[in-house]
């Protein structure tokens, strides 16, 4: 019988987002510099049996849903094989994937049949040459036609992420919104969030309230009933749905209006490091005992950090003068999406 988390607010953990890699083939601006960075040495990121042993424990603590990014995590050699590892060992656990989508099309079939409760597919702008310029190294139609390889086989629901930044696809808003209804995917705006000094800026922020603005005919779009909202199902989205065609879009707030009161969720870097908060910089190591094997380690790891997860993250827009609101050496796709 799994146990339950609790931290010391009375917010119920059953979620963790595992970092696979730390390691990525794209470079996009607001989740790495231009430069990129240094990449983790092999010998201290997570094995796929560690991270196997670690979805033991966490399962044993009451979770039940685990989500796997990167970096990008089909990068990493044997990502779908370790996917299938984990179903079968936890065949009730809800898996989900985040991914850049530019090796969806070698994996399709495969994914198809891994009974994912998501994949998450970055999707900022329909635009290739703009796509090349976020993502520097980007093919989008590479991308479209790993996400129409997932929507032919029918075997996982897809959502489109977007990160909305005024300069850059602000006024492609619309036109997403009518992508994802003809690939009957959900899409997801989300604010441009402060987690970087190298890569955030401010006057690229837009709020949710403006992004809900610029939707298509916006007087048809309808809040979808709270328990559709900030739900386990549906995270830290708010969902709005459109009165005469039936479509969901989702938009997250993590700065302008935030949800940490509800927040269910850990995160596990890629060298094995447990963070409470995504804007805080404290964390606990677990990679030692998960070597060893050390269940009793790692579980006390675990709900050491559980004991830490703040009531509120720094999830504020900084200003100008602001620049110790941000933390060092966090960069996205070392914390795992």
């Amino acid at each position: 019988m799994a146990g339950i988390m609790q931290d010391s607010f009375g917010r119920v953990l059953d979620y963790v987002r595992i970092s696979v890699t730390d390691r990525c083939n794209f470079r996009c601006i607001y989740c790495m510099p231009a430069e990129g960075i240094e990449w983790i040495p092999h010998e201290i990121i997570l094995t796929y049996e560690d991270m196997l042993f670690l979805c033991s424990i966490l399962t044993d603590l009451g979770v039940r849903k685990i989500r796997f990014t990167g970096g990008e995590p089909f990068v990493r050699k044997g990502f779908v094989p370790f996917l299938e590892s984990v179903k079968e060992a936890h065949p009730h656990l809800r898996i989900a994937v985040t991914t850049n989508g530019s090796l969806l099309e070698k994996w399709a079939e495969r994914i198809s049949g891994l009974g994912l409760d998501s994949l998450n597919v970055s999707l900022d702008t329909l635009n290739a040459e703009k796509f090349l310029q976020t993502t520097r190294t980007g093919d989008l139609q590479r991308v479209l036609r790993g996400i129409d390889a997932v929507r032919q086989t029918k075997g996982v629901p897809v959502k489109l992420n977007s990160v909305v930044m005024r300069d850059f696809n602000f006024d492609e808003i619309a036109a997403l919104v009518g992508f994802a209804a003809e690939k009957d995917a959900t899409l997801r705006f989300i604010e441009f969030m402060p987690l970087d000094k190298d890569v955030w800026s401010q006057s690229q922020f837009v709020p949710a309230e403006e992004i809900l603005s610029r939707l298509p005919d916006p007087d048809q779009w309808m809040s979808c009933p709270s328990k559709e909202n900030r739900s386990n199902i549906c995270g830290p989205s708010r969902y709005f749905r459109n009165s005469v065609t039936g479509q969901r879009v989702g938009i997250i707030s993590a700065v302008s209006d935030h949800f940490c009161h509800l927040c269910n969720r850990l995160r596990v870097t890629s060298t094995g490091v447990v963070r409470p908060c995504l804007f805080g910089n404290f964390g606990v190591p677990l990679l030692e005992g998960l070597r060893a094997k050390d269940a009793g380690a790692v579980r006390e790891g675990i709900l050491h950090a559980v004991s830490r997860k703040p009531r509120r993250g720094a999830t504020g827009v900084p200003s100008e003068e602001g620049a110790e609101a941000f933390q060092e050496e966090r960069h996205m796709s070392q914390i795992g999406g």
